[in-house]
């Protein structure tokens, strides 16, 4: 690899990296803590769009991290700068829940059913097709089509739960389709990331545990990406892809020490 800047701000995923099915990684809360007392700039970057940062703070504190409100950066945060960006002050129907819809609040967003500039659809627990039909004859009416992560799975203690992107593959089969993704892999992601915390990609690393996702999202935006082992994707899975992060560790333990 060439050589790169030291690291001054650290991105990190969390699901997988710093908590793994409802517990926190070991290390992870020392990680954290050395990320506040060292005083760098870091967020920490999720997918899912269902809580408010406030709410994931909660979830978070509960397994012993503690992350301030203001370092957690979610698809939700980054789907409504980006329509904030295209279309100040617009419209949107919108799939989802408080994070989602409270972030489109946040930046002047109306939500309505009434021939909406876009259909945003994000993360819930309770996709109602009533909610889905209205969505796909709103695009066909015209509407542009945004989602805010292409999973197609997320995790639960009982095993997969259909995720955003198997609904948006519904929703794009319906109506011919396709929508703006704005979650990573996206590096749009990555790069809102960044300036939220005024950070610089040449001095900046990304932590994750998927190769479709964090380390590509990391590698087009320009960071030095780190794969940890604690979560999807194994190392003999990383050398299958065509990419390679920029190291592998076992886990945000070994990271400790260089912050």
């Amino acid at each position: 690899m060439l050589d790169r800047k030291p690291v001054q701000s650290w991105l990190t995923d969390m699901d997988g990296v710093l908590v793994h099915e409802g517990q926190p990684v070991p290390g992870a809360p020392e990680f954290v803590k050395k990320l506040r007392t060292s005083g760098k700039p870091f967020l920490v970057l999720t997918n899912n769009s269902i809580y408010t940062p406030r709410d994931l703070r909660a979830r978070l504190g509960r397994m012993g991290l503690d992350v301030p409100e203001e370092a957690i950066w979610s698809s939700a945060l980054a789907t409504a700068q980006f329509l904030a960006d295209q279309r100040p002050g617009g419209t949107a129907y919108v799939i989802g829940e408080a994070g989602l819809t409270t972030a489109l609040h946040a930046v002047g967003y109306v939500l309505s059913d009434f021939a909406p500039d876009y259909v945003v659809l994000g993360e819930t627990r309770t996709y109602s097709f009533e909610a889905i039909t209205k969505a796909i004859r709103l695009i066909n009416d015209g509407a542009r089509f945004i989602c805010t992560n292409p999973d197609a799975t997320g995790p639960s203690m009982e095993g997969a739960l259909p995720a955003a992107g198997s609904v948006a593959a519904m929703i794009s089969k319906a109506t011919g389709v396709d929508p703006y993704f704005v979650g990573k892999p996206n590096p749009m992601m990555m790069r809102s990331a960044l300036n939220t915390i005024d950070a610089h990609s040449e001095s900046t690393a990304m932590i994750g545990d998927r190769m479709d996702t964090d380390i590509l999202c990391g590698l087009e935006a320009g960071l030095e990406t780190i794969l940890v082992l604690t979560g999807i994707s194994s190392r003999a899975e990383a050398e299958r892809y065509p990419y390679r992060p920029s190291r592998i560790v076992d886990s945000v333990a070994d990271l400790i020490d260089e912050i």
